[in-house]
């Protein structure tokens, strides 16, 4: 491992199979890869310098590299928020007896075991140092003895009883040690085939009580275990169950220095301080700690659990195996805590995350319960959002008058704060890293009067939005259906550093009846944190202030999306990557954008040149970088070689537009523009892929293949070919003899959009305040049952539609402030 430290430090391949000696300066002896003395070659300042003699196939090659200190804590504190679990360098992996036995509780779990090696042996080839406090020992002797006492009955009855009594054996009640005793053997040799398969070697450590109490042996145990770690082994560490009295029943975790090693919660505990570990995993049977029993009603994950916070749960049984349970689980990671190592609890034994779980907590992600010493001074991500929710209720029973003088508010608000907003502002520019960002970052007071004129806007349709009846049907003599539009209920909108659309999303949110969560890039903090102040100030006169929070916590993007039981719809706003991997993050959530804008203009054989020449111009050059400009120009075979096509060249050559010739354009050319690496590229910029087609259904087939469904556009002259192509092409947006560019919100007379939709549900194309809707059915009887309209009931279906007629305005319930 150190030699592949070093090599990574000097950029120096390093091949699996590379076999090295080193001479190491300090010891003046060669020294084989993974017998290095390190201590001996420690200097005393911060740095340790280290000259290497490198040979590799009759090469010798001289590297001077500088190896930093560990990543581990600096005074021995744990770590405060999870992303720092990414600096963490020595981890100790606890694996709970569910995790390593089969639910029959005889013989390991093998598939989850590997998993955990796989996981353990990758971190470990970072340059991690990692130890595992296991299991199994008692199970994997279990399955061993039962074998062995099956097969001598089986041997013994047979010659004696004959085979008709082989069916009434039993196997008699094995003693726990002597299980132990017969697995430890065969789990370590488990252990070490599996890791052999890594490159990873392993050594067996077996532990008792009294190694921890006795000064000496602790002292010896502490030394192997820093010379298994120096020597790029990892120890596996297990108590003694073969010889280990039984705990004391009144012997628990007490102080810093004494822990009764009971179980192996208590041991890894033990083990993470002594060896002064970054990070303690614990996996277990659960998801991680709940502030009631799993399975209660109410019960819900604990993110990150604070040792003050320990009086406020309740806890359950503890797992079908094992000794320790939740509460121990606790009560070592208070410890460990205490200690200065970093505790998770998570769950090792689900089949859709045992493969990553360990990963995943090492790398940041909000998975399982984060024990941390530091609590956050603002509410955590789900308090938000429940905060959010309940509020956002209240908003959407308020009268539609109310939630438009909200947004008329928050619209005088950005007129008379724009002092206050643009020194925000400028705050965040100043640390702007590039031009393009500072062109997303600026506000002006222009730009605030015009977002305050499209938030007036915003209030006015909002008057009919939320309760509009769609449909009403008499289904029987007084009894009415109806089919109204409500709130969708919680919104988490993402966008990058554009700190206008914090107030237009949250508009559009209040216009709606959404509750709202807001995460905004890092480099919009400041305006971000103002603009959400405002938005609270103008919702506060009715009541609702939580309606629209402002995530402004480390949580990552990725955290977010899996937040599926408190959010309804993500809407990310931002570059094709974001979107992107917003949707492959929210699994369990509806994502509501579009990845990609591969716009298309196919040019018809019987196009107007006047037309085409402003539509490809528009279309291109009017903001390359928009989702909504062209990608692709898709060309009649029939009017290459003419003047349409030398004007269409011509006018792209003008405006510096980086023409790519597609494969059939090119075998027309003997010298042909760069051809394009893919058919199905969106550039963002002055360049454009030309391709040739034979006929229009050609060319729909060639934007059904390489498009992404988001606005396509003909050009012709001939009204059939032109319906043609607007009924069967499969786009958000078809146009006909009009720029791609139209493809926008504010040119569709929708207001404000939160954004552009390629999806097949819900909303598609811009999607301005109607998207953010959906509906429920609300049926008015008299007593009716279904029984009613059986085979022998007395009454008949009906299925008549009635007119819609709004309801009129409700009572307000709340005083309104012009």
């Amino acid at each position: 491992m150190l030699l592949q430290r070093l090599s990574l430090c000097a950029g120096l391949p390093l091949g699996p199979r590379t076999r090295s000696t080193f001479i190491c300066p300090r010891l003046a002896k060669p020294l084989t890869q993974g017998k290095w003395d390190w201590q001996t070659c420690i200097h005393s300042h911060t740095h340790t310098h280290a000259c290497i003699q490198y040979s590799r196939l009759h090469q010798r090659l001289r590297i001077t590299c500088i190896l930093s200190v560990s990543l581990a804590r600096a005074n021995g504190n744990s770590y405060a928020h999870r992303g720092e679990l990414r600096q963490a360098k020595r981890i100790v992996v606890k694996l709970g007896s569910a995790v390593v036995t089969r639910g029959d509780e005889c013989g390991l779990a093998l598939g989850r075991l590997a998993s955990v090696v796989e996981q353990v042996a990758m971190l470990q080839n970072q340059g991690r140092e990692m130890m595992i406090v296991t299991s199994g020992a008692v199970a994997f002797g279990k399955q061993r003895l039962r074998h062995e006492i099956l097969l001598s009955q089986s041997v013994r009855q047979a010659l004696h009883s004959g085979q008709n009594q082989l069916k009434d054996m039993s196997v008699p009640v094995l003693e726990a040690r002597a299980c132990a005793a017969a697995g430890q053997s065969g789990l370590m040799a488990l252990y070490e085939a599996m890791f052999t398969q890594y490159s990873t070697c392993t050594a067996q450590v077996l532990v008792t009580n009294l190694d921890f109490h006795d000064d000496q042996k602790r002292q010896n145990l502490n030394s192997t275990l820093q010379e298994l770690l120096r020597m790029n082994i990892v120890p596996i560490i297990n108590t003694n169950d073969a010889v280990v009295p039984p705990p004391e029943p009144n012997s628990d975790l007490q102080g810093v220095n004494v822990i009764s090693i009971k179980d192996n919660d208590s041991l890894a505990a033990r083990l993470a301080v002594e060896m002064k570990a970054d990070l303690l995993i614990a996996l277990s049977d659960v998801e991680g700690l709940y502030d009631s029993p799993p399975g209660s009603d109410d019960a819900k994950l604990i993110d990150i659990f604070y040792p003050g916070d320990q009086q406020s749960i309740t806890y359950g049984t503890k797992s079908r195996v094992g000794l320790g349970g939740m509460e121990a689980k606790v009560k070592a990671a208070l410890w460990a805590l205490q200690g200065g190592t970093s505790v998770v609890i998570a769950n090792g034994t689900h089949p859709k995350v045992t493969g990553h779980v360990i990963t995943d907590i090492v790398e940041g992600k909000k998975v399982g319960t984060f024990f941390s010493e530091v609590k956050p001074a603002g509410p955590t991500v789900e308090q938000q959002t429940e905060m959010a929710r309940n509020s956002g209720r209240t908003l959407a029973a308020l009268h539609p008058d109310q939630r438009g003088a909200i947004i008329c508010h928050l619209a005088d608000l950005l007129v008379e704060k724009k002092e206050e907003i643009l020194a925000a502002n400028k705050t965040d520019m100043d640390l702007a890293a590039n031009a393009a960002l500072l062109n997303r970052l600026s506000l002006s007071p222009a730009k605030l009067n015009s977002l305050a004129i499209g938030l007036r806007q915003i209030a006015l349709a909002s008057q009919d939005s939320v309760g509009r009846v769609l449909r009403r049907t008499r289904v029987a003599h007084n009894l009415e259906l109806e089919q109204i539009t409500v709130p969708i209920g919680v919104l988490l909108v993402i966008f990058e550093a554009r700190p206008d659309c914090l107030p237009q999303v949250s508009a559009l949110a209040i216009a709606s009846g959404n509750a709202l969560l807001a995460k905004g890039g890092k480099e919009a903090a400041n305006t971000n944190r103002v603009l959400h102040e405002l938005t609270q100030e103008a919702l506060d006169i009715h009541g609702v202030k939580e309606a629209v929070q402002l995530v402004s916590t480390r949580e990552e993007v990725e955290d977010l999306c899996r937040l599926d039981k408190m959010i309804d719809l993500i809407i990310p706003r931002g570059s094709s990557a974001l979107v992107r991997n917003i949707q492959r993050a929210a699994k369990s959530i509806p994502v509501l954008g579009h990845s990609e804008g591969i716009c298309h203009i196919y040019v018809d054989s019987e196009a107007a040149i006047d037309k085409v020449i402003k539509i490809v111009r528009d279309s291109k050059c009017d903001y390359p970088a928009a989702c909504n400009a062209m990608e692709t120009l898709l060309v009649h075979r029939d009017i290459l070689r003419t003047t349409l096509f030398d004007q269409i060249i011509d006018m792209l050559r003008t405006e510096r537009v980086k023409i790519h010739a597609g494969p059939r354009f090119a075998s027309y050319l003997t010298f042909s523009p760069s051809e394009v690496k893919s058919l199905r590229t969106e550039y963002g910029d002055l360049e454009c892929c030309i391709e040739v087609v034979d006929s229009m259904q050609e060319a729909i087939d060639h934007i059904h293949r390489y498009g992404s469904s988001h606005t396509d556009v003909i050009v012709t002259e001939n009204e059939d070919t032109a319906e043609q192509f607007l009924q069967q092409l499969d786009s958000a947006c078809v146009f006909w003899n009009a720029s791609s560019r139209f493809a926008d919100g504010y040119r569709f007379g929708l207001g404000a959009e939160v954004g552009i939709s390629t999806a097949r549900i819900h909303a598609r194309g811009p999607v301005g305040l109607e998207g953010l809707l959906t509906t429920k059915w609300v049926l008015r009887g008299d007593g009716h049952t279904a029984a009613d309209f059986s085979e022998h009931g007395t009454l008949k279906y009906l299925h008549e539609n009635l007119p819609v007629t709004q309801p009129q305005p409700r009572q307000m319930t709340a005083q309104r402030e012009d």
